[in-house]
């Protein structure tokens, strides 16, 4: 694949990003935002594994555009070795997979001495997948969600695993870097249980980024655009995390304000939705590593 076809990739899959956040801004829906439903977590049909990072916004994105009910996705030859069809004229949604191509595998002249001979480096491949509403053929196996009540404990005890000092009170959230704690008002004063846990995600996110821990820093590629993809990181941090514990994530407020600055930096640079989506799953996954394995006691 060429470096033009690579850069096709990122060019695309922002603008669909994009267009999906200038047709939501009105009411502050971005297309990470979900309901709780299958579509939140969009997984493979032929290996019924998860996507991750760019793939899900890519494809939450496509579901929101198109009023798709499935979560289930597949390339054409997928569907067609699960026995289903694709209609003729649907629409392909573009997600990527990252191949490795470690240095000298192109031929390129490289000194003895180069330290980064070793490293390896990842390009994103394009590939084309159509979604369940798409094909015939296909019988949904539709998993039952747990009933609310055991939705919210899985999520209160998810975030206590995490470890991360949380005060309540008041009538501000957020996580103050300097004592590394989150402050969160109190429980009632949120519309439902979804809400205030989709805020606590939103904020522990935040302290993921601490140097004893994930050591996020945007500053060096984004400069003065840092804030506002640190927010872009941890909106999609909380949104992964609730698509997994199953709880409905509706937009905060605030969004509104970010949204201008959110866009600028995309449209400038291609390739930054890619990374913002690569710290979030970084911080999604560190999240789920700190929860208590069976057996272990919580």
């Amino acid at each position: 694949m060429s470096a033009s076809d690579r850069i096709d990739i990122y060019d695309r899959i922002t603008a669909d990003i994009v267009s999906a956040i200038e047709n939501g801004a009105g009411n502050w829906r971005m297309p990470w935002h979900h309901d709780g439903s299958s579509i939140a977590q969009p997984k493979n049909v032929a290996s019924d594994k998860g996507y991750r990072g760019i793939n899900v916004l890519a494809l939450w994105a496509a579901s929101r555009c198109s009023s798709y009910s499935s979560g289930v996705w597949g390339t054409y030859q997928q569907w067609s070795q699960a026995g289903c069809q694709v209609r003729k004229g649907e629409k392909a949604t573009t997600v990527v997979f990252w191949k490795e191509l470690r240095k000298g595998a192109l031929g390129e002249t490289q000194s003895d001495d180069d330290e980064r001979e070793s490293r390896a480096r990842f390009f994103a491949r394009g590939y084309c997948v159509f979604n369940a509403n798409q094909v015939d053929g296909y019988e949904s196996d539709n998993v039952p969600h747990l009933p609310e009540t055991e939705r919210i404990a899985r999520a209160k005890a998810f975030f206590a695993a995490l470890n991360i000092p949380i005060v309540t009170g008041g009538d501000q959230a957020c996580y103050r870097p300097d004592v590394d704690t989150v402050f969160m008002p109190p429980f009632n004063r949120f519309l439902d249980a979804a809400s205030y846990y989709s805020c606590l995600g939103h904020e522990t996110a935040h302290a993921t980024g601490a140097k004893h821990r994930l050591d996020r820093d945007l500053s060096g590629r984004f400069g003065s655009a840092k804030y506002a993809m640190d927010e872009v990181v941890v909106e999609l941090t909380s949104s992964f995390v609730m698509a997994d514990l199953g709880i409905a994530n509706e937009p905060r407020a605030e969004h509104a304000a970010y949204i201008a600055s959110w866009l600028k930096v995309f449209k400038d640079d291609p390739r930054a939705i890619f990374t913002a989506a690569s710290k979030a799953q970084a911080a999604a996954d560190w999240m789920h590593a700190q929860q208590p394995t069976r057996g272990e006691a919580p």
